[in-house]
């Protein structure tokens, strides 16, 4: 792969890199079809992805990842999140950039830094050496942290489908994932928008057509 795609420099073609973050519960999957459809009407052309997945090795390691009766280790836990998202740069993510796609991806690097630093308790060093290692300087362009209360969170996912390995956790580990997105929102002000997630679909669809517009420009 050359280094001119993983540093994030590309020709003035290139599409955007839009990341959505947050708790299970935090309204991810309600707002992200919403900002494709919203995109598309504009004659942009989306791609929407996820994380762990986007491939066919990645959507494996989802299924371990998220499913397995296995007690991982927090460090194993990291190594395959980031071997996922090395696949998922290689095979989806960089071509469609470079071709002028917009991505829009369902969680990146910063849920690593939330769930297996801030939830698991592996180091933030240990983490940002491997987010260094896996995709260098490439940041996205844009990144929707949907801030809400973890017991608003389970709430909302109580009723939806079977609990995986995450939300399985105790409380006490989701306020520790919420406090690390909100330390990355304060250490990434330029590219990280705290969404309060709390309000009405169509407040926050009100002000995600307000930053998509002017990350459009």
């Amino acid at each position: 792969m050359q280094s001119t795609s993983i540093s994030g420099r590309g020709s003035a073609m290139r599409g955007k890199f839009v990341t959505l973050e947050g708790l299970d519960g935090a309204g991810k999957s309600t707002h992200l079809p919403w900002l494709a459809k919203t995109l598309e009407s504009r004659g942009i052309t989306v791609l929407t992805t996820r994380e762990p997945g986007g491939t066919g090795i990645g959507e494996t390691l989802r299924g371990l990842l998220l499913h397995s009766a296995q007690n991982l280790h927090p460090e194993t836990e990291a190594l395959l999140m980031f071997a996922a998202r090395r696949e998922h740069l290689d095979k989806t993510i960089l071509s469609a950039l470079d071709e002028g796609t917009w991505i829009l991806c369902d969680r990146f690097t910063d849920a690593s830094y939330a769930y297996q630093s801030g939830g698991s308790g592996v180091s933030w060093e240990k983490i940002a050496a491997l987010e260094t290692w896996v995709h260098g300087v490439l940041q996205p362009d844009l990144t929707l942290y949907f801030d809400v209360s973890p017991e608003v969170a389970r709430a909302r996912t109580a009723t939806t489908r079977p609990p995986d390995r995450y939300e399985q956790e105790r409380e006490t580990f989701h306020t520790r994932v919420r406090e690390a997105y909100l330390r990355r929102a304060q250490e990434h002000p330029g590219r990280i928008r705290v969404i309060d997630a709390s309000r009405p679909v169509s407040t926050i669809h009100m002000d995600l057509r307000k930053i998509i517009t002017s990350l459009g420009k």
